[in-house]
């Protein structure tokens, strides 16, 4: 089961957010039949959304983080509702890498790519959604996203993301932690948590063999965090035969009439969860193009 913990420091100088999320990485890996480079980057960005995603106070709002580098796997894409209940895919699944030679990781920078940018947008409700984006720094993900909340939301950020993917290429484990501080938070603390970071244990480890606490204790160690929230979180697909359609009208018109020519069945496939949506001669022979 996927969960999000929030916690604060005794004196309210550092917030953090920490997800673990196995089951929810491994069906989005089950879904789109991703190798394990896949796996990584998809779930590592899963994380990263659902963790921003479940800070927003709006209650139908959604957030979307979609990286494209140039890496073999393309745009990697993470869509997050205010409840932190997540979707996603990447543009290219089948791709896998050998593990970096320096270290025996998962190569999920060189999968996405050091050249490109981190978008982050955020659908209030409003006319417009808020959209701020950065170049990517290693293609990691947690540096990228960090640097990202630095620079476009203006808030100290540390993040950590990271997915242990088993033998059997199935997730073994899953999380990551978004902390903040507060804009008076002094000097010490900024070190303190700088030190604790540093010092900290494998995140994948750490929810492996401890669970989501343990980071919260490692992360804010010698601050005196106390738990405020948890949350259930899933990978959860919002697609619907009405919104599939609704996408279709918006190809082309070029498009429709092609498709309207063939007379034939069309199927339409999900990006999100795959699930394949089948449209009669007679619905497609009434498809014209909407604005």
């Amino acid at each position: 089961m996927a969960e999000i913990i929030r916690a604060v420091t005794k004196d309210d100088m550092a917030k953090i957010s920490v997800i673990t999320a196995r089951d929810m990485v491994e069906r989005a890996r089950q879904i789109h039949s991703l190798r394990p480079v896949g796996t990584a980057a998809l779930g590592r960005t899963l994380c990263g959304a659902s963790l921003l995603g479940e800070m927003l106070k709006e209650e139908d709002a959604t957030l979307t983080i979609r990286i494209r580098g140039n890496g073999p796997i393309g745009s990697v894409v993470a869509v997050s509702d205010s409840a932190g209940n997540v979707r996603g895919y990447v543009s290219n699944p089948a791709v896998d890498l050998p593990v970096r030679q320096r270290d025996g990781k998962l190569d999920v920078g060189g999968a996405i790519g050091t050249e490109g940018t981190l978008t982050v947008s955020r659908d209030l409700g409003l006319r417009e959604p808020y959209i701020g984006s950065t170049a990517l720094r290693t293609g990691e993900v947690a540096e990228d996203l960090a640097a990202y909340l630095t620079e476009s939301d203006q808030v100290g950020s540390a993040c950590g993301l990271g997915v242990l993917v088993d033998v059997d290429e199935s997730v073994k484990a899953a999380g990551g932690f978004i902390v903040q501080l507060m804009p008076f938070a002094p000097d010490e603390v900024v070190s303190a948590l700088e030190e604790n970071i540093f010092m900290m244990d494998q995140l994948t480890t750490i929810l492996d063999e401890d669970g989501p606490e343990a980071v919260i204790d490692q992360v804010l160690r010698g601050l005196e965090p106390h738990i405020t929230q948890r949350t259930h979180v899933a990978y959860e697909c919002k697609c619907t035969r009405e919104r599939v359609l609704q996408a279709v009208m918006s190809l082309p018109e070029e498009d429709l009439a092609e498709l309207r020519a063939d007379g034939k069945e069309v199927e339409v496939s999900c990006q999100f969860c795959d699930k394949v949506y089948t449209f009669a001669p007679d619905e497609v022979a009434a498809w014209t193009h909407r604005e």
